[in-house]
């Protein structure tokens, strides 16, 4: 059986509070980052994940290790507990950040270029009309 996993780390980025989701299926990790401005209270970040968690978008999944441990109430308070008072994301997460960034880089790019190439193709068949409309007059 696979099992999923989902967290969300808050922390303070200067100068901003930004929210991290992390998402473990199948033994690949993806990652969403949220920037949420003013500390968010409990309930807020409760209502914004019952509202936006659908349109979050994603990174690409990265292969992690799922450790396979056997569920004790104590532990898992002390261990939640530690994780609270930790501040920022794991290395596989900032990875897979760094991934999506460069994927949205490369699609922002790819967008500018094609709007020079049409803004480019534009003017030269204006010039083209204005040289046909020059000749026809003579």
């Amino acid at each position: 059986m696979d099992k999923a996993s989902e967290k969300l780390t808050v922390y303070f980025e200067e100068p901003f509070w930004i929210g991290v989701f992390e998402r473990i299926e199948d033994g690949k990790l993806s990652v969403a980052k949220v920037t949420f401005g003013a500390e968010p209270k409990d309930y807020e970040v409760q209502k914004y994940i019952r509202k936006h968690y659908s349109s979050l978008k994603f990174s690409l999944a990265v292969d992690t290790v799922v450790k396979d441990m056997k569920r004790n109430l104590k532990r898992m308070q002390r261990v939640a507990k530690k994780q609270v008072q930790e501040t920022g994301i794991g290395t596989k997460s900032q990875q897979a950040l760094k991934l999506q960034q460069e994927q949205n880089k490369q699609e922002r790019k790819k967008r500018s270029h094609q709007r020079k190439e049409a803004e480019k193709k534009r003017m030269f068949e204006l010039k083209q009309q204005k040289k046909r409309e020059k000749h026809k007059g003579h």
